[in-house]
């Protein structure tokens, strides 16, 4: 949508400084260190979870205030990281500055100087919120993290690095990233996915010894794609969005083979095994089969894997699909473009948007067409109003509980199909 606009309803995209937590808070032991003020921290706090030693608080904060943002909060800020050190059971400590200090020009860099006996590795990431969005800080907080942990030794033919998918904006992280370890493994690959194990500082450490970086997103992460290139000398491939069903994942995983040179047989036999897995259950299926011509709302990353499972796998009708992220103007022609590349004959409508309130008004556009909608939270209201059967499939998710469930690859694509059969 183009124009000026005052606010956004209800908006799922939150400011670059939560991009960053979501990073180092869902790294096991990341400890984000918040140079802000108490607003901040609490949002921060309430919006994103944590995985500091599995649990779900762990974030210390400047809490600055008037005085700080006037004489400046260099002491406070020294006070936090020294308490942080002492307090905190982590393994990386990222001090993560917000828009009062932003503005103030407190010198972050300095202050961190003063810790560099630590035995942990101190970091500092400029987001303050009005540098961008959840995604401009996880592309900064990720760049900062691999440029001070990644280091090579030797390269290790059987390892692949993951990313180009912020945590929060995935409603079933972890199963996801379970998900693709699974499929990885059975190429007797092993997978840095860095948020979902123990040993994602370690993880992140070992990146530089990778044969191969597999970005999941379409727009995402450019510039860690070629600090890899440049540093490593690892090569990067780009899978435009989560791989999501028997056909997509078997070109997944030729073009993983293909590029680890791991040879045609190995790939078909498991492409082989994985289409029969999915089409036994999809048999089970066909006696209540429903064609849908549906509406899809999502961040890229997910969308598009969604959509060509549902449109080129199971045959259901595109009427238009929504695009939540922040792509940016130069790569929405490409993302358009795979949306119109969809196996059927009805091209779906394809819109850039995040605000709820606009969102009702292009889904309502499609009464008495749409028969579903698949979205976040925020769009069962107008699935009702559509009298449309509807399934969340993307974040914010707040009717639900979510714990390892996944969406993409193969076993996901299953659960997908449960929740679509399951209307509610």
């Amino acid at each position: 949508m183009t124009g000026a606009k005052t606010c956004v309803e209800r908006p799922r995209i939150l400011c670059s400084l939560n991009g960053a937590v979501d990073v180092i808070g869902n790294l096991y032991k990341g400890i984000p260190i918040l140079h802000a003020g108490p607003g901040c921290s609490m949002q921060a706090a309430v919006q994103t979870n944590l995985y500091y030693l599995g649990g779900y608080h762990g974030m210390p904060s400047s809490n600055t205030y008037e005085s700080e943002v006037i004489f400046g909060g260099a002491d406070r800020l020294r006070e936090t990281i020294r308490g942080s050190l002492d307090v905190m059971d982590g393994e990386l400590y990222a001090v993560l500055t917000g828009c009062t200090m932003g503005i103030n020009g407190d010198d972050v860099k300095a202050v961190l100087r003063e810790f560099e006996d630590s035995p942990w590795p101190l970091i500092s990431v400029d987001v303050a919120g009005f540098k961008g969005d959840t995604y401009f800080g996880y592309q900064a907080a990720m760049m900062e993290v691999v440029k001070k942990l990644a280091k090579k030794t030797e390269t290790d033919a059987r390892l692949v690095n993951l990313y180009g998918q912020a945590p929060s904006q995935d409603m079933t992280l972890r199963g996801d990233l379970e998900e693709l370890e699974r499929l990885f493994g059975r190429l007797g690959l092993r997978l840095n996915t860095f948020f979902i194990r123990r040993d994602g500082v370690q993880q992140l450490k070992d990146s530089g010894n990778a044969a191969l970086n597999v970005n999941v997103s379409p727009w995402m992460c450019k510039n860690l794609d070629a600090y890899y290139e440049r540093e490593f000398g690892i090569p990067a491939m780009r899978w435009p969005g989560m791989p999501i069903g028997p056909t997509d994942v078997g070109e997944f995983v030729r073009e993983v083979a293909g590029r680890l040179g791991l040879g045609g047989d190995l790939a078909e036999r498991v492409v082989a095994d994985e289409q029969r897995y999915a089409y036994e259950y999809f048999d089970s299926l066909m006696g209540n089969f429903e064609r849908h011509r549906y509406i899809l709302v999502g961040e890229s990353n997910s969308a598009l894997g969604i959509a060509r499972f549902l449109t080129n796998d199971y045959g259901h009708i595109p009427l238009a699909v929504v695009f939540t992220d922040s792509a940016p103007e130069r790569a929405r022609p490409e993302i358009e473009a795979r949306i119109k590349a969809l196996e059927c004959g009805r091209k779906a409508d394809v819109y850039f948007e995040n605000d709820v309130y606009l969102i009702e008004k292009i889904a309502m556009g499609y009464q008495g067409r749409a028969t579903l909608l698949l979205g976040s939270t925020y769009e069962k209201d107008v699935a009702r109003a559509l009298d449309a059967f509807f399934v969340t499939v993307s974040s914010p998710c707040l009717d639900k509980e979510i714990l390892n469930k996944s969406h993409i690859g193969t076993r996901g694509c299953i659960s997908l199909m449960e929740d679509m059969y399951n209307h509610y």
